[in-house]
């Protein structure tokens, strides 16, 4: 059996991951996170782009595990603030990951911005990096426009106040099922698939 790491700790966003990766037919496979490699420090997100966060997770999950590693960095863009918060969406309100705040202070920014101005889209780069430094990486986005306050329980990060084109609910008011199928994480993971599967069927998983 192989052995696929996915280099986060963000239990909501690893089931998530979890969820999407299960829906892709990458054949006798053990998933493992972080979690199951409890020395492990992850690296800081120092990269200018999602793309660079996210393969320098990925090339330090496999430099310290020796297992082929999936990581992926993502945010939002939002059209009024010139494309922020960006690579900086995890830690926009200052600490990392407190989403009450991020969402509080984004709300914040643009409460004056007219709805046809509430553009954004969430991205998401996923990078694979085998343990013989074989690197793939791409992106997934979906465009939307912002609510004025947070809908809907399901989710995390900027969900609450996110409606993907086309639709009316937030992504955070849809079943996991239906998100993950329309999701940035979800195209990303879905275009990886075949460097994945190609990189599974070469590796045996026991290093």
């Amino acid at each position: 059996m192989s052995q696929l790491l996915v280099a986060t700790r963000n239990l909501k966003k690893l089931d998530e991951l979890h969820r999407i990766l299960v829906t892709i037919d990458l054949g006798d496979v053990q998933l493992l996170s972080l979690a199951d490699v409890p020395a492990y420090q992850e690296v800081p997100e120092t990269g200018q782009t999602f793309e660079d966060n996210a393969l320098l997770k990925a090339r330090e999950g496999a430099r310290h595990t020796g297992l082929l590693t999936v990581a992926d960095d993502s945010g939002i863009a939002v059209d009024a603030l010139n494309g922020m918060p960006g690579v900086l969406s995890a830690r926009w309100s200052g600490g990392h990951g407190d989403d009450a705040a991020n969402l509080a202070l984004l709300l914040a920014q643009i409460n004056d911005v007219p709805a046809l101005r509430r553009g954004a889209a969430f991205v998401c780069a996923a990078a694979l990096v085998t343990p013989d430094g074989v690197e793939d990486v791409v992106v997934g986005r979906v465009d939307g426009t912002l609510t004025t306050e947070p809908r809907g329980d399901n989710g995390f990060g900027y969900d609450p106040i996110f409606v993907p084109t086309g639709h009316s609910r937030t992504t955070a008011e849809m079943p996991a099922a239906e998100k993950d199928q329309l999701s940035h994480r979800g195209r990303a993971l879905r275009a990886l698939a075949g460097p994945l599967t190609k990189a599974l069927a070469t590796s045996t998983g026991a290093h």
